[in-house]
């Protein structure tokens, strides 16, 4: 069985390439979150797939859910994707668009861990220097891990900097076993 990413990636670039033509990228990520929200719900997830529900009920719903919050292109989108079953596949569909769209936009997610709450001041300096290092616009996701004991640990695409004390600790431990 392929795997989702390969099924996904066909939907996500085609979705993509017409929200650039149409430069509505903005509108489309925001399409994509719903519907991706839509079709992880409980009850909805429950009829994808469902042998008993139609095509178009299952259209019907999600078109419902979402009501006016979807335009032409964007119910479009959802039929395609049911006639193919592929609505299951929205979570991923999203996470590639989303992807795609930063690439484009050139700007870089970075994720920063800290043991304890960083204010926004604190946010703003880290996000200063990951954009100087990277000569990208930064757009951060911050998180508290009490786990990490002190400290913050960076994650920007493949590369972590890891500041912890956890990480420290852990670097001792494993250069103590060897």
């Amino acid at each position: 069985m392929a795997e989702t990413v390969t099924i996904a990636r066909p939907y996500a670039e085609a979705a993509f390439k017409l929200a650039r033509e149409k430069n509505q990228l903005e509108a489309w990520s925001e399409t994509l979150h719903l519907l991706d929200l839509v079709v992880q719900d409980a009850a909805v997830a429950r009829c994808i797939g469902d042998p008993n529900v139609s095509t178009e009920q299952l259209q019907s719903l999600i078109l419902g859910v979402c009501g006016d919050k979807l335009d032409a292109a964007g119910r479009n989108f959802v039929q395609v994707l049911e006639q193919n079953n592929r609505l299951a596949m929205l979570p991923e569909i999203r996470t590639m668009f989303d992807a795609l769209r930063l690439e484009h936009e050139g700007v870089l997610e970075a994720e920063i861990h800290s043991a304890f709450a960083i204010d926004d001041a604190q946010v703003a300096q880290l996000v200063k220097k990951l954009e100087s290092k990277y000569q990208r616009k930064v757009r951060a996701q911050v998180s508290v891990d009490a786990k990490l004991i002190g400290g913050i640990k960076i994650v920007v695409g493949d590369n972590v900097v890891d500041a912890t004390v956890r990480g420290k600790l852990d670097a001792m431990s494993a250069a103590l076993i060897r």
